[in-house]
């Protein structure tokens, strides 16, 4: 009988000490790998955004929803702000310019949201988030 037992708390010690060494070395922080900044849209508009350039022509987030979010993209240069033009095929086209990034320090690599808002009058909103 205790030789059964023995052998019932050996399973268990070996169980639980492969799954600690599992959780410690089998989990990956998603910013590991990451040598870009990579930025999503988020709208928080009550219109459906058709497309979103952010900074360069080629930077454009698609179809993105109320409340909805964008797929990421990699930005080899990237800033808490940047040009914003929002083309809604109902609505027409708001644009926010910054004036110049004098002074602002590039993104390091990691994930990032611009949470885009329109107001009524037009005008372009943008909230930055460290994700």
């Amino acid at each position: 009988m205790r030789l059964i037992l023995k052998d019932q708390m050996m399973g268990k010690v070996i169980s639980a000490v492969l799954l600690l060494v599992l959780i410690c070395f089998g989990c990956t922080d998603r910013d590991d790998s990451v040598i870009l900044a990579n930025i999503r849209v988020r709208n928080v508009s009550a219109i459906n955004f058709d497309s979103v350039q952010v900074g360069a022509e080629d930077k454009i987030h698609e179809n993105v929803a109320p409340n909805g979010f964008s797929e990421y993209l990699e930005y080899e240069t990237a800033y808490s702000y940047d040009y914003i033009k929002i083309t809604s095929g109902e609505e027409g086209v708001f644009i926010l310019q910054p004036i110049d990034f004098v002074g602002e320090n590039p993104l390091p690599p990691g994930f990032y949201t611009y949470e885009l808002n329109v107001l009524e009058t037009g005008e372009v909103q943008l909230q930055f988030v460290v994700d």
